[in-house]
């Protein structure tokens, strides 16, 4: 007997509208996959899991009027989430389960190739990781002779524009793990990762600090909302 069907006869109670939806929506995912769903319907698959008794439309689009896309929401603080009406501990969670794993599979690519040979991997595990960050983060990847990932290491965190970064330390962690090149990475909060003059200040003191024990600069990467910057593509390092 359809569902249809069974809510005219007593006994039988209506199904929430929001039921078909759900397994309508999974059908497309599995048939037509991510790229062909919203940013919305995304985040309504995520809601699922956590909220299974109730339309959770209203709460993704929600998010997303406040975060601006799925990226942003994944990657926002905790406590901003649960600003958001209806948005629970449960809900939190799943989200932030979410993009914990795609940084984690980020990193796994970039762990098991050359670094210099999978370029887009690295700038997707960056952007994944920091670019939706509040506030700014300096991060180094510490290389091997033959520019496998040896570590992965965030060095400072600091305010919205503004991370401590100590060069003689970066060196000095690069020389603990005998490291023989570096890609320095941080993030620009406020999305445009065009470098700073603070920023490229920092990265020839590095550089020249770096140069002498042996030690290259391959690249300093910039990550942000709108996009990311490399030092070595504008000939900011040589």
């Amino acid at each position: 007997m359809s569902e249809d069907r069974q809510g005219d006869l007593p006994g039988f109670s209506e199904a929430p509208h929001f039921h078909g939806h759900r397994e309508r929506l999974r059908a497309r995912f599995r048939d037509v996959g991510a790229d062909a769903l919203a940013d919305y319907e995304m985040l309504e698959l995520v809601l699922f899991r956590a909220i299974p008794r109730r339309d959770v439309k209203p709460i993704a689009k929600a998010l997303l009027k406040r975060f601006g896309s799925f990226a942003d929401v994944i990657a926002a603080p905790a406590a901003r989430l649960a600003e958001i009406e209806g948005v629970s501990d449960g809900v939190v969670t799943e989200l932030k389960l979410v993009h914990a794993a795609a940084v984690r599979m980020g990193r796994t690519k970039i762990a098991q190739k050359q670094v210099l040979s999978s370029w887009t991997s690295v700038l997707d595990y960056c952007r994944a990781a920091m670019a939706f960050a509040e506030r700014e983060q300096f991060r180094v990847l510490y290389l091997d002779k033959k520019n496998a990932l040896i570590a992965d290491e965030v060095q400072g965190e600091g305010t919205v524009d503004h991370t401590p970064v100590y060069p003689r330390e970066v060196v000095k962690r690069a020389l603990e793990l005998s490291a023989t090149a570096l890609i320095l990475v941080h993030n620009h909060p406020s999305g445009d990762p065009t470098p700073s003059r603070a920023d490229i200040l920092m990265t020839q003191q590095i550089v020249e600090i770096a140069k002498p024990l042996g030690i290259s600069i391959h690249d300093h990467i910039i990550v942000g909302r709108e996009g990311h910057a490399s030092f070595r593509g504008l000939k900011l390092i040589t």
